[in-house]
C-alpha cells in the first residue's frame, strides 16, 4: 500500500529543505514534548521546575546539530537524559530526543559509533527505569523496544540511502557507457560511408578522366571510339550516383527497400569488365576453389578490395593489365589484385590502402600491399569465415563455380 499523496509531498518538501531549519523544528518539538509531561503531570507527579526545564531542554537544544556532529549531539543527549530522568521522577514516558540521536546514529554514522551508542541506551534505560518507583515489566519492554526499533529505522533509512546511491551511481555508470557505445557506433558508421564514398567516387572519377582524356584525341579520327569514351563517361557517371543515393539514404535515416542491394563477390565480373572498357586495362579474373556464400559484410569487402585496388591501378600504376586472383578455401577467401604498373606513390599508399586494411579489418582479416614478385604491384587481402559462418555454409551447401 503506498502512502497517501500529502505525505510523499512533505517528505519530498523537508528532503530538499534547509536542513538547518529543519533541525531547529525538530529540536524545538521535541522540547515541547518532553515538557508536556510536567505541563500536564499525572496524579501524584511533581510540577515542572526550572532545573527540570533546563535539563529536558539540554535533550532537545543539542538536536539542532545532529547531522554536523552526530556523535557528539548524542553524547550530549545521553548524558542530560538520565540526569534529567534521576532529578525529576518518575523518568519521562519517551526519550523523545534520545529516539532522534540513536535514529541519526544508525543512519549517518560508524558502525563503531552505532553500536556503541546502542549498547549504551539500552543499559541506560535499564538502569534508569529503576530509579522509578513501582515499574512494571511492560514498561521497561516498552523503552527497550523502543530503543530498538528506533536503531532499526535508522538502519534501514542507511540501508535505502545506500542502495539509491548504488542505484543512481550505477545509471550514471550505464549512461556513459551508451553515450560511448553510441559514440563509438557513430564514429564507426561515418568511417564506412566515408569508405563507401570514397571508393565509389575515386572508381567512378577515375574512369571518367581516363576517358575524358582520351575522347577529344581521337573525336576527329575515331568518332566512334569517341563516342564510347563519352558514353562509359556517362555510364561510370550513373552508377555512382546510383550507389551514392544508396549512401545519401542511409545518412537520412530512410528504409531502403532491397531493391539495389549493396554490391558483392557477384557483381565482380561486371567490374572488371567496366575497367577493361573505360580504362582500355586488360583485367582477367580467375577463380580457385569451390566459391560460397559469403556474409554480407564480407560481400560487400571483397567488392570494395577489388574495386579500389583497380581504381589505384588505373589512377597510379601506368600499368597495362591486371589480374584478380579469388582463392577459395576452407578457411577463408584471399583476393589478389596484381598489376604491372608501379603502384600508388608515397608512403602507405593514400587513402585507398588505408581503406582496404580498415575494410579488412572489419572482417577480422588482414591486408598486404607492396611489390610483387615479378614485379608490379600486389594487393592482397586475406577475409576469414568464421566457424559458426562455415558450420551456416556447409549446411547450406556449397555453391558451385558457373
Amino acid at each position: 500500500m503506498s502512502p497517501p499523496s500529502w505525505f510523499t509531498r512533505v517528505v519530498a518538501r523537508l528532503r530538499t529543505a534547509n536542513p538547518y531549519v529543519v533541525d531547529t523544528a525538530l529540536a524545538a518539538l521535541v522540547l515541547f514534548a518532553v515538557s508536556l509531561q510536567w505541563i500536564f503531570p499525572d496524579e501524584g507527579d511533581d510540577r515542572l521546575t526550572w532545573q527540570g526545564w533546563l535539563l529536558g531542554a539540554a535533550t532537545a537544544a543539542p538536536l539542532v546539530w545532529r547531522r554536523r556532529a552526530p556523535f557528539a549531539t548524542a553524547c550530549a543527549v545521553s548524558v542530560a537524559t538520565p540526569a534529567m530522568a534521576v532529578y525529576h521522577a518518575p523518568p519521562p514516558d519517551v526519550v523523545w530526543g534520545g529516539l532522534v540521536v540513536l535514529y541519526t546514529l544508525a543512519a549517518r554514522s560508524p558502525a563503531w559509533q552505532r553500536r556503541v551508542m546502542l549498547v549504551g541506551w539500552l543499559i541506560g534505560v535499564t538502569l534508569t527505569m529503576q530509579h522509578k518507583e513501582g515499574a512494571r515489566p511492560f514498561e521497561y519492554a516498552f523503552h527497550l523496544l523502543t530503543v530498538l526499533c528506533t536503531y532499526g529505522l535508522g538502519t534501514l533509512a542507511r540501508v535505502q540511502r545506500a542502495y539509491t546511491a548504488e542505484v543512481e551511481d550505477r545509471a550514471r555508470r550505464l549512461e556513459r557507457e551508451r553515450a560511448a557505445d553510441t559514440a563509438r557506433a557513430i564514429a564507426q558508421e561515418r568511417a564506412r560511408i566515408a569508405r563507401d564514398m570514397h571508393d565509389i567516387l575515386a572508381h567512378a572519377v577515375s574512369l571518367m578522366v581516363v576517358q575524358a582524356e582520351a575522347g577529344p584525341v581521337v573525336v576527329r579520327s575515331d568518332p566512334e571510339r569517341a563516342e564510347a569514351s563519352f558514353d562509359a563517361i556517362a555510364a561510370a557517371g550513373r552508377d555512382a550516383m546510383g550507389q551514392l543515393r544508396r549512401i545519401l539514404g542511409v545518412l537520412k535515416e530512410e528504409q531502403w527497400n532491397g531493391t539495389s542491394p549493396q554490391p558483392g563477390v557477384a557483381a565482380l565480373p561486371a567490374l572488371v569488365r567496366q575497367v577493361g572498357e573505360s580504362a582500355g586495362l586488360r583485367v582477367e579474373l580467375r577463380d580457385t576453389g569451390e566459391p560460397y556464400p559469403l556474409p554480407p559484410d564480407a560481400e560487400v569487402a571483397a567488392y570494395r578490395v577489388v574495386q579500389e585496388a583497380l581504381t589505384n591501378t588505373v589512377k597510379h600504376a601506368y600499368a597495362t593489365c591486371a589480374t584478380v586472383e579469388l582463392d577459395w578455401t576452407e578457411d577463408a577467401l584471399t583476393l589478389t589484385v596484381t598489376d604491372d604498373g608501379r603502384g600508388p606513390a608515397g608512403p602507405g599508399g593514400g587513402h585507398g590502402l588505408i581503406g582496404i586494411r580498415e575494410r579488412a579489418g572489419a572482417c577480422g582479416g588482414s591486408a598486404e600491399a607492396g611489390r610483387g614478385p615479378d614485379g608490379g604491384f600486389r594487393v592482397v587481402v586475406r577475409l576469414p569465415v568464421a566457424g559458426d559462418r562455415r558450420a551456416v555454409r556447409s549446411g547450406s551447401g556449397r555453391r558451385g563455380p558457373g
